[in-house]
């Protein structure tokens, strides 16, 4: 608190010039008052520069400073926090050439989970008898399925023959002089109180983790490790869980993957909160066809495919919820990550399941006037005919608290002139709408809505009348609208979001989405987002009805699976066009630091890809573009690599963007020189003659 406020400056005066100040208006106690705010800027500065000399409270612009009297050479670009580098440097230094420290410099330079291997450690050698390392034979254990599962993974431990090629090409890996550091650059986003889909009918007894019902692989959340000489292993890595491993986990009980706050766990409703259910065993298993044999009153697991079983379908509990984590690269999309600055407006409507105690006591605490429902239909009706009544300038906010699954048929909305709507997920919870029919939003003259946080699937959205704006936020229109059981789309191709209103100005921000129409006028712009209409050949973008062109685009740092037809590309910046783009209008706008397949029709290129000069003959254009083409782990929306970038593709897209980070959606994660500062960083802390390979497990 400030020594320095107004009223305590003023009453340190004497009582007559108080008075003669009074008496003139104040004018006295208004320079004070200037003078005071001053001294605050003045001794908050002070504050900040003592805070500074810190590295645990350094402000982000000081932390170079700071490195730079340790020695510390190129800290993290911007975006990327270089704190914990800087903090931990002395003690790199002192710990120099050892594995354990090249692990945790792999982990605070780039912040993805690291493991380290020193490969002379893996060669099969003719054994000193006097020191025998039986840990380390020549052929590995065939009855070992627990290991042999690891072959060729980071967490590979069996011995393999000498490999003469070097390690820094990523070519070679076995030999004396190399050490592997493997990088995990995939997340494991976790899904607390998760409603489970059932597959087929409930009484079965059988569901998914995934509420979109298709094949999703649970992930591991890292466990902290306790010693700074400890290699990570693989209970200290977000990878997928093997079904050995969580076996192991849950007969030797570990801990490590079922339980409270762990990975994995089961729960049913007490009077307070979601406890672990209890009197079932939690058994690992393979449930392919959901006809496995298990153990009387149990609950069967298969973390390969997502999937859970309860052995009598008789015994399960009436309501129950899963936590558990799902992999993927960054936050985008609708997900239980933190979005609160995203999230503005007092609520006017909260839904929720009143049978949950957690939203219970959200109900509970509701100040007065905001009304609560137990689906989304419901809040809807109220919005448009409730008490009080939508005026003009309104605003309507309807949140929902929990992660269930809502299977609303939606009423459709209209919002008056000037008002604003609002359809949310709370902060850190990601409820599942299946929509049977489209939804649609119709705005009056000067009108708003805004969807932040959902997962829909089953339909679309549609924007009518003279809606003035719309913001979509954080969310999954399911592209292709359903997935089955083996991540294949309902409807390939299919549009997610219409807007067929002339006067929308859009806005889609960290998103995942499947085709987009537009009417020719409305603007739209996109940042951080997926456009998924699966083919090449099908219409991404485009315009709504009978209109051959969507309005005028701008999109940032995003991935566009199909085609484009817009009548302007006001501007397209790091982004990868997997299909051909159709500009209307050519004279304005740009497109730079992005992949444009050839045959678009576009305005002026910048740094774009693939560079072909006018004449080149039509085999060598070929070849370029096809050397070129962008590469990647995977583009089956419902896989944990969906949309990444295979590390292995051309160079020129992987550090092509403007920061010479990758094109595409995930630019803004910088990953490119995430591996270059760690590159940088080894020279200096590899032992001598030895050489280091980085590699990249997921």
């Amino acid at each position: 608190m400030t020594r320095y406020n107004a009223e305590a400056l003023y009453n340190l005066l004497p009582q007559v010039y108080r008075t003669r100040d009074a008496a003139r208006d104040f004018p006295l106690r208004d320079l004070i008052t200037i003078l005071a705010s001053q001294a605050e800027e003045l001794e908050l500065d002070i504050a900040r520069l003592y805070e500074n000399e810190f590295i645990e409270t350094a402000a982000p612009w000081a932390i170079p400073y700071i490195g730079d009297l340790i020695g510390v050479r190129f800290l993290p670009p911007a975006g990327l926090n270089g704190r914990a580098e800087v903090a931990d440097m002395i003690g790199y230094r002192r710990r120099k050439g050892t594995a354990a420290v090249l692990e945790q410099l792999a982990r605070d330079v780039t912040q993805w989970p690291a493991h380290v291997v020193e490969y002379f450690d893996l060669l099969p050698t003719t054994q000193y008898m006097n020191h025998l390392r039986l840990h380390r034979p020549r052929t590995p254990d065939l009855r070992n399925a627990f290991d042999l599962e690891y072959l060729d993974h980071a967490l590979d431990i069996a011995a393999h023959t000498v490999d003469v090629r070097h390690i820094a090409s990523r070519r070679g890996r076995h030999n004396i002089p190399n050490v592997g550091l493997y990088l995990f650059r995939l997340e494991a986003f976790p899904l607390q109180l998760i409603e489970p889909s059932p597959v087929g009918n409930p009484t079965d007894g059988h569901y998914t983790f995934s509420t979109l019902g298709n094949i999703a692989p649970l992930f591991h959340e890292p466990v902290s490790e306790t010693s700074a000489s400890h290699i990570a292993e693989e209970a200290n890595l977000p990878v997928p869980i093997r079904p050995r491993a969580l076996h192991a986990d849950l007969t030797q009980s570990r801990g490590e993957y079922y339980g409270a706050g762990r990975s994995i766990a089961v729960l049913t409703p007490t009077a307070t909160g979601w406890e672990l259910i209890q009197g079932f065993e939690i058994v690992a298993c393979d449930l392919a066809s959901f006809n496995r044999a298990m153990p009387p009153n149990s609950i069967g697991i298969d973390p390969v495919r997502g999937r859970l079983a309860f052995s009598d379908p008789t015994q399960q509990p009436e309501r129950f919820r899963l936590s558990y984590r799902h992999g993927f690269s960054a936050p985008i999309g609708g997900g239980q990550y933190e979005r609160a600055s995203t999230i503005v407006g007092n609520r006017t409507a909260v839904v929720g399941d009143p049978n949950d105690p957690l939203v219970a006591q959200i109900r509970a605490d509701l100040p007065p006037g905001v009304r609560f429902f137990d689906n989304i239909a419901d809040a809807l009706v109220d919005a448009q005919g409730g008490s009080p009544p939508w005026n003009p300038g309104d605003a309507r906010v309807i949140e929902i608290v929990d992660s269930r699954i809502y299977r609303d048929a939606l009423p459709g909305l209209t919002i008056p002139t000037n008002a604003r709507f609002i359809l949310r997920a709370a902060n850190e919870q990601r409820p599942t709408l299946v929509l049977p029919d489209v939804f649609s939003i119709t705005g009056g003259d000067g009108s708003a809505a805004e969807l932040n946080g959902l997962l829909i699937s089953g339909a679309g959205v549609d924007i009518l009348g003279t809606l003035n704006q719309l913001v979509v936020a954080h969310c999954t229109l399911v592209p292709g609208l359903i997935l089955d059981s083996g991540n294949v789309p309902g409807t390939p191709g299919a549009v997610s979001l219409t807007i067929e209103s002339n006067t929308t100005e859009a806005t889609i921000s960290s998103s995942i989405l499947g085709a987009v129409r537009t009417a020719p006028e409305a603007t739209l712009s996109i940042a951080d987002c997926i456009l998924d209409a699966h083919q090449l050949t099908n219409l991404a973008y485009g315009g709504a009805g009978n209109a051959p062109f969507g309005g005028p685009l701008t999109i940032s740092r995003s991935t566009v699976v199909g085609s484009i037809n817009t009548t302007e590309m006001t501007l397209g910046e790091n982004d990868i066009f997997l299909g051909v783009v159709t500009a209307e209008r050519r004279q304005s706008g740009c497109v730079r630091f992005s992949w444009v397949p050839p045959g678009s029709r576009v305005p002026r290129r910048f740094h774009c890809q693939p560079e072909l000069p006018d004449g080149t003959p039509a085999a060598e254009a070929a070849g370029i573009t096809s050397r070129l083409a962008p590469r990647f782990t995977t583009l089956i929306y419902g896989r944990p690599a969906y949309g990444q970038l295979d590390w292995r593709g051309p160079a020129e897209v992987y550090r092509g963007a403007e920061d010479q980070s990758e094109m595409g959606v995930f630019s803004g994660l910088k990953q490119p020189q995430r591996e270059d500062g760690l590159r940088i960083r080894l020279d200096e802390f590899l032992p001598v003659q030895l050489e280091a390979g980085i590699f990249f497990s997921s």
